[in-house]
């Protein structure tokens, strides 16, 4: 009876000792657990910091995601019916017509909501709200505001400002129409603002926090500029009209000096394609010309648009006697180096009537990749007739507006080298 009794005793002890260490087992599990587990949330609480001072990919709340993301979707719903009875196979790529695009902003201008677009020079509808809202945000106000815009695929952007009395921050919503004809929400952001201005003219420019060397390998050019305040009617037909089409690349008509009195510097082979736009509203025919241009088109466009004779053509620009063609080939990257103030778009700010249907138009090129909404002032002069039809008679850059300006390549080198050799 004595050993069972041991016996009793010592199996007691060693299912209590195999309990004790079970249980200290599942503590010390728990315990790795739960450091774990605090490991866990103080490296995602140390990644949601860093990421918050980054200022880019910030974590959004869901509710105000669903929020931003629905309302885009509603928005694209009002233009469908619109959007869908639009000719869009008149173009290759998709892109909408400057008209086009202003009649899907008028159907979101009836909502009350403010919103512009991606044709030149647009017209923010309701801009109003947007200007007070940048007021009260240089008074230090909090407060928050949405803006959309038409892009030239006919999609949206659902962009929202938010302000906290100290930062702005941007929520941008991208939709666009799928193959069936359906909204579709792309993506959606949620982004600090590096800095921001609002110009004197109007303009809002803003850079957006994103990744930078060493993280990736290149520069993140975030940087946006908005048109704000309309330009005047006047002016913004006389930019269609005038402007638009020359730009500053291609062609030194807008960005070096000359008059009727010296025509012989105006890079004549690269304006030529301007002029085709400018007269037939569509872009030139690359393949058509790759063997040049027959003299009797090249001059009749040319002397449509300046005061130049045929004879000052063939001394001037680029012309072979033997074929009787005018060489041309398309701007790239053998007789162009990019520049941003290359991507500069000019818009009238002034004009002065001289009398006999003459024009001074003050011009001013606003820089989007510079964000500088006045990297260049120019006097341009034309002449317009009674049925409409103008002539370009000369531009005037004052040596302070000059010295902005890259030094101009024309596109054959033969003619650049001889005007940089005078």
């Amino acid at each position: 009876m004595g050993s069972k009794k041991i016996y009793r005793k010592y199996a007691m002890l060693i299912v209590l000792l195999i309990l004790l260490i079970g249980l200290s087992g599942i503590m010390l599990s728990r315990d790795r657990e739960e450091h774990s587990q605090s490991k866990g949330e103080e490296a995602e609480a140390t990644e949601q910091t860093e990421q918050w001072e980054k200022g880019y990919n910030l974590p959004l709340d869901t509710k105000k995601k669903k929020d931003a993301e629905e309302e885009c979707s509603a928005a694209m719903e009002r233009i469908s019916s619109q959007y869908q009875n639009m000719d869009k196979g008149n173009t290759s790529d998709g892109v909408l017509s400057d008209e086009e695009i202003v009649a899907l902003k008028d159907v979101l201008k009836e909502d009350g909501l403010t919103v512009t677009g991606a044709d030149a020079y647009s017209t923010m509808e309701n801009y109003e709200t947007m200007e007070d809202f940048l007021a009260d945000c240089q008074d230090g106000k909090e407060g928050t505001m949405v803006l959309y815009k038409v892009k030239s695929s006919g999609g949206l952007n659902r962009t929202e400002f938010e302000y906290d009395g100290e930062d702005l921050y941007v929520v941008d919503t991208i939709s666009e129409w799928s193959g069936d004809g359906e909204p579709v929400i792309s993506s959606t952001s949620y982004t600090r603002v590096k800095w921001w201005n609002y110009t004197e003219k109007g303009w809002l420019s803003y850079e957006l926090c994103a990744p930078q060397p060493p993280e990736v390998t290149e520069v993140v050019d975030a940087s946006t500029m908005i048109r704000i305040r309309p330009m005047e009617e006047t002016y913004r037909e006389l930019s269609r009209k005038c402007v638009l089409a020359l730009g500053y690349q291609g062609n030194n008509l807008l960005c070096s000096n000359w008059n009727t009195s010296d025509l012989s510097r105006l890079d004549y082979n690269g304006v030529f394609e301007s002029f085709y736009e400018m007269k037939y509203g569509t872009i030139i025919d690359y393949d058509r010309y790759a063997d040049g241009i027959k003299a009797e088109e090249f001059e009749s466009l040319i002397m449509e648009y300046l005061p130049v004779t045929k004879d000052e053509l063939r001394d001037y620009a680029e012309y072979d006697a033997e074929t009787g063609t005018y060489l041309w080939v398309r701007l790239g990257t053998g007789n162009y180096s990019p520049t941003t103030f290359g991507t500069s778009i000019p818009e009238v700010v002034e004009a002065e009537e001289k009398g006999n249907g003459i024009l001074e138009l003050t011009v001013q090129a606003v820089c989007m990749a510079a964000c500088n909404d006045n990297a260049m002032t120019h006097k341009l002069t034309v002449q317009f007739s009674d049925d409409g039809t103008f002539q370009y008679l000369g531009n005037e850059i004052s040596e302070e507006e000059l010295a902005k300006v890259p030094e101009y390549q024309y596109r054959f080198g033969k003619q650049w080298e001889e005007a940089d050799g005078e």
